[in-house]
Formats: C-alpha cells, sequence, structure tokens
C-alpha cells in the first residue's frame, strides 16, 4: 500500500473515513488491509490489469496456451486432498458460445476463497493457461473476477480489469467495488494536489482526480500507465521535498563554530605525516573544514572505496574541532572495530594522544575507549575523562549512548559504518552535547547517485574516489567446486605460499557453528544477502568458523601453520587477544565471519579466502576484501563456492571478481536486489513507500523532482504556500518512515 502522503492528500476529501461512504464493510477493509480513509484506499493501488483480450468460446481453447473466458459455474465440490494437507476445489464451467455449450475443469489448491464465490450460477471471466489432466480441458489456480448478467456490452468487455493486492478475507473484486463506489461521490474540488500548480502546467500532467479515475477504472491499459507516471513524479516530488525541508530546517539551527588553529593539534599532525595526503583527501578535508568554521551544523557523508583514507579525513576534521575547545565522539559498530580505531588513531597520533603524560606534547589531548565489556575501573576512568574534557577523542559502541555518559563540550559526531545505526541512536549522541552538534557519517559501501539522492538527500556528500599512495590493486577470482572439486586444494596451497613469503591470510565464513547459525559481530544473525524471490533457495551445507578452525590440522598444505579463529559470540577479551595476536604476526591465518568486515586494518595480510561466497551480497564482498593488500602487498581475494555455474548467485561473484571499482558494483548490486530491499522492509520499517518509482530506472524523473523541490523550498522553506505538499509531507513522516528519511 502506497502512503496516502505519497500519492496525494487533501485536508477533507480524502481524509474522509470510508465508513461514511461504505458503512459496515469497510470494517473489513480496515480489519485486514488497514485502509481507513478515502486517500488510503484511493492509494491502494492495483498492482497489475488483467487484459480480457480476445474472450475464446470453451470448445475452441487452444492448450498449453493463456486464454481468457467467460463462463458460468455448473458445480463446485471441494475434498481433502489424500496425499498432503489441505484441500482441493474442483470447478466444471460452461458457457453458451455459438455452435454449442462448452466445459472445462477448474482446479483450485487450497481455494478457499473460490469455494466461497464460485457458487454454481455465478458467471465469471476467468484467465489461466490451458492443461489436458485425464483427457479433459483443466484450468489450474485461474484468476478470476466475478460478472453480473448485465456486463456482456463490449465497452466493459474491453476494459482491464485491475488486480488490487488482496487477502483471503478481502477479495480484489470487492476492493474494487469500494474504489468504485469512492470514485463515483470523489468532489475533485476538495482534493488539493501536493504538487504546484506550475509544475502540472509545465510537464502537462494530468489532475489528480482523473489520476485516481484512470489509475482505477481505466478504459484500455494505456491510461492506466498514464496515471502511473503522474504518481510516479507525484512519488519523486513528494519524498524530495520533505528531504530538501529537512535539510534547510537543519541548516537553520544553531551550532558552535570550530575554526582552524594556526600551530594547534591539526598542523601538527600534518607535519608529522610520513606521506602525502590525496587531492581528495586534502579537497574533502578543506571542505569539512569550512563546514566546522560555520554557525550551523555539518550534517554530511562522506562515502570512500575501502581503503581511500576516510577515517584520516575524519581525524583531521577532529583535531580540528579539538583545537577549537570542543571534544569529538567516534561511533562504531563492534567491540573489534572500535578497539582497532582506538589502537590506530592512538598509534597515528603519537605524543599528540599522550596530553598530560609522561613524553606527550604539552598542548596533546588523549584518545579513550568505552564499550560493554570494560571492567568497572576502566569503564570510571574512560567516563571521568570524557567528562572532564581531558579526552579530546571518545571513541566506542553503543556504550556511548548510556544515560551516564558525559561530555565536557561535544562538538563533532563521527559515525563510522552509518547503516548499522538507527536513527535513535544517533540522536541519543546528539543530545548529549550543549548545542547542535556537527555530524558526520561514513560508510564503505559506496552509493549510487540515485540511491544518494533518495535516501540521503537531507545530507551534503563528499566522496573519496582516489587511492593513496602505496595501496596495491586487488585480484579477485572465483572458485568454483561444483566444475572444479579439486580446486580447493589449489585454494590451501595458495595460502600457504602467502604465508611461506611472510604473509598472512583471513578465511571468511558465513556463520559460526553448526548449531549457532550465522553470526555477526554481536552474536545477532547476519543478515545474508537474499536472491530475488524467484531463484530457488539453495540447500547446500555452509561453513562455519568452528567446524573449519576444527579441520585445519588435516589439511596437509596448512601444516604447522599457526591458525586463530575470530567471531562476535567469544568473550571481548578473547576477541581482542585474538586480533591483537594477528596485528602482530603471532597468528599466521585466521578463521572468522564478518566481524572482520569493515575497518580491521593488518597491512601484512594479503590473501583473503570467502567460503560459500555466493552467500554474501556485492558490497559486502567488496568490503571484505578491502581487508587485503593495506601494506604495500598485493592483495589476493578467492571467492569460494559449490554452486552451479549457471545459478543466479554466480552472477554476483562474477560481478566482483570483474573489477574493484565499488560505484560500478554498487550499481550491479541495485540493479541485481529488489527494489523492496532499498527502499522497503530492511530500511523503512514496512512495504516500499515508492509504489510506482523505481530508482534502478527512473534516475532522470527523480533529478528533475529534486531540482523542483529544492527550488520551492529555497523560495518557501516553511512551504507557507503549498499546502498540499505540507499535509502530503506530514503524513509521510510517520514514525515508521522517520527512520527511512533520516537513515543519515
Amino acid at each position: 500500500m502506497v502512503d496516502s502522503a505519497v500519492a496525494g492528500v487533501s485536508t477533507s476529501e480524502l481524509d474522509v473515513s470510508l465508513e461514511r461512504h461504505l458503512g459496515p464493510p469497510a470494517k473489513l477493509l480496515a480489519k485486514h488491509l488497514n485502509l481507513h480513509t478515502v486517500g488510503q484506499l484511493l492509494n491502494h493501488f492495483p498492482r497489475n490489469y488483467l487484459k480480457r483480450g480476445e474472450l475464446t468460446p470453451i470448445a475452441d481453447v487452444p492448450v498449453d496456451e493463456e486464454v481468457t473466458l467467460i463462463a458460468r459455474v455448473q458445480s463446485a465440490n471441494a475434498r481433502r486432498m489424500r496425499t498432503r494437507k489441505g484441500m482441493l476445489l474442483e470447478v466444471i464451467i460452461t458457457d453458451d458460445a455459438a455452435g454449442g455449450i462448452g466445459q472445462m475443469n477448474l482446479t483450485y489448491f487450497n481455494g478457499y476463497g473460490a469455494e466461497r464465490e464460485l457458487l454454481p450460477g455465478v458467471r465469471a471471466m476467468f484467465s489461466g493457461k490451458v492443461t489436458m489432466y485425464r483427457g479433459k480441458l483443466t484450468l489450474t489456480n485461474p484468476k478470476y473476477v466475478l460478472l453480473d448478467d448485465d456486463d456482456d456490452n463490449p465497452d466493459y468487455v474491453n476494459k482491464p480489469i485491475p488486480v488490487y493486492p488482496a487477502v483471503d478475507k478481502v477479495s480484489s473484486e470487492r476492493i474494487a467495488l469500494a474504489v468504485g463506489i469512492i470514485l463515483d461521490t470523489l468532489d475533485p474540488a476538495h482534493l488539493i494536489d501536493p504538487v504546484p500548480e506550475a509544475v502540472t502546467r509545465r510537464d502537462k500532467l494530468m489532475s489528480l482526480a482523473q489520476a485516481y479515475e484512470l489509475v482505477h477504472r481505466p478504459a484500455v491499459v494505456e491510461d492506466a500507465y498514464r496515471a502511473q507516471h503522474r504518481f510516479r513524479y507525484q512519488e519523486a516530488f513528494v519524498l524530495q521535498a520533505a528531504l530538501a525541508r529537512r535539510r534547510a530546517l537543519t541548516a537553520r539551527e544553531e551550532a558552535t563554530a570550530r575554526p582552524p588553529h594556526d600551530g594547534g593539534l591539526l598542523d601538527q599532525f600534518d607535519a608529522r605525516l610520513p606521506f602525502t595526503l590525496t587531492n581528495g583527501q586534502r579537497e574533502v578535508g578543506d571542505v569539512l573544514a569550512a563546514d566546522l568554521a560555520g554557525d550551523h551544523p555539518m550534517n554530511r557523508l562522506l562515502q570512500g572505496e575501502v581503503g581511500s583514507g576516510k577515517t584520516l579525513v575524519a581525524l583531521r576534521a577532529m583535531l580540528q574541532v579539538i583545537d577549537a575547545g570542543g571534544q569529538a565522539a567516534l561511533l562504531a559498530p563492534t567491540e573489534v572495530l572500535a578497539l582497532q580505531h582506538h589502537q590506530s588513531l592512538t598509534r597515528t597520533l603519537g605524543p599528540l594522544a599522550e596530553g598530560g603524560m609522561l613524553g606527550g606534547a604539552l598542548d596533546g589531548t588523549r584518545v579513550v575507549l568505552l564499550t560493554g565489556s570494560m571492567n568497572t575501573a576502566q569503564r570510571k576512568k574512560a567516563l571521568l575523562e570524557a567528562a572532564s574534557g581531558d579526552a579530546g577523542i571518545v571513541i566506542g559502541t553503543h556504550a556511548l549512548l548510556s544515560e551516564n555518559v558525559r561530555f565536557f563540550d561535544l562538538g563533532l559526531i563521527v559515525v563510522d559504518e552509518q547503516h548499522r545505526f538507527g536513527v535513535e541512536q544517533r540522536d541519543l549522541l546528539r543530545s548529549k552535547a550543549a548545542a547542535s552538534p556537527h555530524v558526520l557519517v561514513m560508510t564503505a559501501t559506496p552509493i549510487p547517485r540515485t540511491v544518494a539522492m533518495t535516501v540521503f538527500g537531507d545530507l551534503e556528500i563528499s566522496t573519496l574516489t582516489e587511492l593513496p599512495a602505496g595501496r596495491s590493486p586487488i585480484s579477485t577470482h572465483e572458485v568454483g567446486l561444483a566444475e572444479h572439486p579439486a580446486w580447493i586444494q589449489r585454494v590451501w596451497s595458495r595460502a600457504r605460499e602467502e604465508i611461506d613469503t611472510g604473509r598472512q591470510v583471513y578465511v571468511v565464513c558465513p556463520k559460526i557453528g553448526d548449531d549457532a547459525g550465522t553470526g555477526s559481530e554481536d552474536g545477532s544473525a547476519l543478515e545474508l544477502y537474499q536472491p530475488d524471490v524467484q531463484a530457488a533457495p539453495s540447500k547446500q551445507e555452509l561453513n562455519s568458523v568452528v567446524e573449519l578452525y576444527g579441520s585445519l590440522a588435516e589439511v596437509p598444505q596448512l601444516e604447522s601453520v599457526t591458525a586463530g579463529m575470530l567471531h562476535g559470540r567469544m568473550d571481548p577479551a578473547e576477541k581482542a587477544a585474538v586480533m591483537g595476536r594477528f596485528n602482530d604476526g603471532d597468528l599466521q591465518l585466521l578463521v572468522a565471519t564478518t566481524v572482520i568486515e569493515v575497518g580491521v586494518d593488518v597491512p601484512n595480510a594479503t590473501l583473503m579466502v570467502i567460503m560459500d561466497a555466493d552467500r554474501f551480497g556485492i558490497s559486502q564482498l567488496h568490503q571484505l576484501r578491502g581487508r587485503v593488500g593495506r601494506g604495500g602487498h598485493a592483495g589476493t581475494c578467492l571467492l569460494v563456492t559449490s554452486l552451479e555455474a549457471d545459478h543466479p548467485s554466480r552472477e554476483r561473484l562474477a560481478a566482483v571478481a570483474s573489477t574493484t571499482d565499488g560505484f560500478e558494483l554498487s550499481q550491479k548490486d541495485l540493479e541485481l536486489r529488489r527494489e523492496g530491499n532499498i527502499l522497503g522492509a530492511s530500511q523503512s520499517g514496512g512495504r516500499s513507500a515508492l509504489r510506482f518509482l523505481r530508482i534502478t530506472q527512473h534516475g532522470k524523473i527523480i533529478e528533475k523532482a529534486r531540482s523542483d523541490a529544492q527550488e520551492i523550498v529555497a523560495g518557501d522553506p516553511e512551504l507557507g504556500g503549498y499546502p498540499g505538499l505540507v499535509s502530503a509531507i506530514e503524513l509521510y513522516l510517520n514514525p515508521e518512515k522517520e527512520a527511512f528519511l533520516e537513515r543519515g
């Protein structure tokens, strides 16, 4: 169901209760489809249209072809199935076509709705594929539309039949009947269009009333397509207007300016750098510096390839804030990543991170870590340093969000891998600042332009594309065990070759153990890639960290190799110890889940073996392989799969192996995923709010809508002159959709 705010609202007619128009039947729509108002019903659009086409007499129907015919139910009998649970409904239909009476059998499996409606004497239009069963013409589970006896006029017969998203208790036909009653009584004068009149004139868009009429009761299917085009632009426009207004309102908030200070920590840090910043790092750094110097909060998304140096750019921004008297908080999604950040930043800053300590810089600061697994003494010390201001940088996981965490002067929030956090978590951290803090969110998952415009339209976006000097390209190869079973031995030989040259190896598995399911860092279920619903589910046995680690001793090629394992259900101290040993080179091979997906930086690791690689998405595979080749030595990633070469999931692996361009891969990922996975339940808490708009296909419409919305908001930030648009935005920003619009 499309939210009424997206496809058009009114302050009167569309907000009226359905009960006023439909009476008792409205209760069924409310109970089973959550449709309560006129607008909600009218925006419950048909999911497709059944073309009646040329009606075929039963006697002339071709076998193995799709047909549409009008017939009368002669008999209907339901019985329990013998070999499996459920009911079988057998219906016999007849027609009175010229030349004689034809007869056909219909079969419905668990057709409870059909059992109620297809009673003897009922006339209906049936559509489906004809087969022969026991010498009789048969339709299995055909679609049907009930007809009155006076529905034979040519105009009616040629009209397409709208098919609505329906449930067992409320059929598509019942929805169509209710929609017809509403349309017959709708007063166009009471519809307030969210799209400004100037835009509808410019683009020759049909009126809102006409669009509702044609999308629900088209004379020909082309009418419905024209109406869908109107609603498609409208969805894009209302969404972009909501984002533009949010952006404008954020820009009005007051923040403490944090301008650069000559000779401060930032200048000292830059002077200590043993390398030259890339042009991209320098340019993005200048943009951030200007944002931080303003008295309105920065609200920026920094995206960049794996290894492009986002953390360094963020650190320089943090130092600018510290120079101006403020503090920075770095929110990381996992304890492993938080610990990595703490070690990396402390090491990178050197004496600058030892303020007040023996040997530390006189004007240095401190970097503290705060995680849920710290003991009481460690936690108290970290809390004190944050509250007193001694710690200029506070790094932590969700523990930073606790009520007892206080900051002396929180000026900048950096959120790493922002897609791991919800809006409420980010806002909790924002509330710990006296004035609106500057916010920088980072992602190593490149975002296609259309997605950025649609999902992150309220954020300024900066992009790092070039890799720092010394980063070697990563070669990626598919290892198809279905066609080459012996290649697994070559995989382990390749691992031994890397280890013998003094390098280290990651082996990634999709689950922790046989009884633990898939695992993420926090022990919760890992969201593995879900292919298109039409793809057959894989029944392969998945490799697990525990099992594979236990069997390494039996692999001849890995004899005497020092190995360790890492997964989210291990004790935090044990995880830290294992990661520390791998960092120090004591472990030559690490078997892990995706706990090492982001942020983990071991320069000596040069080979990654991803077992059951088909169980991961394109972006995740790209992130994982970014963990190798970080120290100047060439990196290699092996994508091991047991799926057949023609399995749909192999297309993803081929894409990852073909390029290291994250933006090209993100576009491919977008094309392969279902639309709902991008803007649906995983991001908005429910079904996709975009019914007709497809960000994979309608980039030009989104760009036009964005331009129109920004122009209108620039001239009227409060949208006082656009009541229909305000109403649409307010209804659109319900609690479920709030998270969708505030994902940044």
